[in-house]
């Protein structure tokens, strides 16, 4: 790897070769920079009970925050995206211009704030304290993932790193969708080594003939299966474990358990009954390198 200096900032390690920076974010200042950044609050078009648009500080040293924050007496966290899809567009928008609402399922596509065609996509992260109550991850992911058949054509789910574990990282490309084809390519779980002062780095060289991803500078995954050739956003997210697999809520208001018997309890998950814990996962910046052609 090679050192990229940023003036005022740490430098990026990039794999040889001549690259140039053409998207970044040092989170400098004290407030989210909104024409880089929206919130993801949605879940398959609904509002999922676990997102939350708070919990997000800018320390005034470069150094974004997500934290996992109190709302309504619930454990919640915040998922930053550059970008959108079908996750995030309500199914009760269902309005458009002909007419016809009940052959319309999408909401209104809003532009992009960022996506992007291969490159490098890098950042410089210091984990949560407990990522067995909360996980965190950066990762990209196709505005139109599971639209076609190929997913070359319509894009994947690339998870740059993954943190769910004390001491270990997770790294997988995901094809087909999130349907009956879904798919796996790569998938990897690694240890995490020691670094002096508690700072990873994570990066992606994404191209045309496949994917190589890194972690502090050392080489953990390739993958060449369904390389998507389709523009794809960035997202920077955290997650209360359990809420996708536990409990979640009805229209009526109430809660019932995903995929068993429908057992209404009149408590929504995780109500935070003892002392409140805060808890972060801390970014220093997110890069987007091009390679320089010859």
């Amino acid at each position: 790897m090679k050192k990229f200096e940023v003036k005022d900032h740490e430098p990026s390690y990039l794999p040889e070769g001549d690259w140039e920076l053409v998207w970044a974010d040092e989170f400098d200042g004290t407030k989210l920079d909104t024409t880089k950044w929206g919130f993801r609050l949605n879940y398959w078009g609904k509002r999922f009970e676990g997102y939350t648009d708070q919990g997000v500080v800018l320390d005034g040293n470069s150094h974004v925050e997500l934290h996992r924050t109190e709302v309504d007496g619930r454990y919640v966290s915040p998922q930053l995206q550059t970008g959108a899809n079908s996750f995030d567009y309500l199914l009760e928008n269902r309005e458009n211009p002909w007419g016809q609402d009940g052959i319309w399922p999408l909401g209104e596509l809003e532009p992009p704030k960022f996506v992007h065609r291969y490159g490098y996509y890098e950042c410089r992260c210091k984990f949560q304290k407990d990522p067995e109550t909360m996980w965190s991850a950066f990762w990209t992911q196709s505005p139109s993932i599971g639209a076609r058949f190929e997913p070359e054509w319509c894009g994947i789910e690339s998870d740059i790193m993954e943190y769910f574990h004390e001491g270990k990282a997770h790294t997988t490309n995901i094809m087909g969708g999130y349907g009956r084809q879904f798919t796996r390519g790569g998938k990897v779980k690694y240890d995490l080594e020691e670094t002096p002062d508690g700072w990873h780095y994570f990066g992606m060289d994404w191209r045309e003939d496949g994917y190589t991803f890194y972690c502090d500078g050392k080489e953990v995954m390739q993958c060449t299966d369904h390389v998507s050739h389709v523009p794809q956003f960035i997202l920077l997210t955290t997650e209360v474990q359990g809420y996708r697999s536990g409990l979640n809520g009805n229209a009526d208001g109430k809660w019932k358990l995903l995929g068993g018997p429908n057992i209404i309890v009149d408590e929504p998950p995780f109500r935070i009954k003892d002392e409140f814990v805060d808890d972060a996962f801390i970014v220093d910046f997110v890069r987007v390198f091009d390679r320089v052609k010859k």
